[in-house]
């Protein structure tokens, strides 16, 4: 198994990977053609950016820890190990990115066996890195970071995601949005799940939740999350929440309120 002297390192130079990765994100955003959009499928977008920042992840990590495999957004590399593998959002936010609207992030997360044991999330624009490894607290650009400290859903800011593909369930989420509109001091739509679980990781938001997500979406931002103090289940309160598309992420404090309340309405 990892040592951890060694998963530190791996810390250190995960987050060099992410800067450079956002810092060629970022520079393309300067001279972006909305002409250079794909159609992975119906409002489910990706651009040459998107593919290259994660060709340009996976070789280096490849690199750092060969004995590594892959889950990866856009298929560069599909070769998953049995222990570790990587898993890669390497543009967070793409529909933002693309209509220039400054909200998006590289994700990057190392799972030992079904575990996160490190976690980097870099929000491009803001020049923030957020990141975590097991047991070590979490911090953002070498500030550590906690959940706050408000007690009740009455005193919180809560953020979401909006589906934008799959509208199945989308008169429990109207609901649920019509119920916290109104209990809450409010809701936001930042559209980058990684960093709306970093801003719950930091405190500037109490809780966020989203149905219909990926793992590489929420890997990364669901550990530090829980290293700066939160919490993080699915739907029923359970531990299923990388793999399981459903995500509730808070502060301690409010989590049980949280859930509660979204469970009455989404099993209504």
């Amino acid at each position: 198994m990892i040592t951890k002297e060694k998963l530190s390192l791996l810390l250190e130079q995960t987050q060099e990977i992410a800067k450079e990765v956002g810092s060629f994100i970022r520079k393309e955003r300067q001279h972006f053609d909305m002409d250079a959009v794909e159609h992975k499928g119906f409002n489910d977008l990706v651009s040459y950016v998107d593919k290259e920042a994660e060709k340009r992840i996976v070789a280096k990590l490849s690199h750092i820890f060969p004995e590594a495999g892959f889950i990866t957004e856009e298929g560069t590399n599909t070769t998953r190990a049995e222990i570790y593998n990587w898993v890669i959002d390497p543009l967070d936010g793409t529909t933002n990115f693309i209509h220039g609207v400054p909200v998006y992030s590289v994700s990057i997360a190392l799972m030992e066996k079904e575990q996160v044991i490190l976690g980097v999330v870099y929000e491009v624009n803001m020049h923030e890195c957020f990141y975590a490894i097991k047991g070590g607290g979490a911090f953002c650009n070498e500030t550590r970071i906690s959940v706050s400290k408000a007690k009740n859903l009455a005193a919180s800011l809560v953020a979401t995601g909006f589906p934008y593909y799959n509208f199945e369930l989308i008169d429990r989420y109207l609901a649920a949005l019509k119920s916290l509109m109104q209990s809450t001091h409010g809701l936001r739509r930042f559209g980058s799940a990684a960093v709306d679980l970093c801003y719950v990781a930091s405190g500037r938001i109490e809780g966020f939740f989203e149905y219909n997500l990926n793992s590489y979406d929420v890997a990364a931002g669901t550990l530090i999350v829980q290293e700066a103090g939160g919490k993080v289940t699915d739907f029923s309160g359970g531990g299923d929440y990388i793999f399981g598309r459903q995500i509730l992420a808070s502060n301690q404090s409010i989590h049980e309120e949280f859930l509660a309340e979204l469970q009455r309405i989404w099993n209504s």
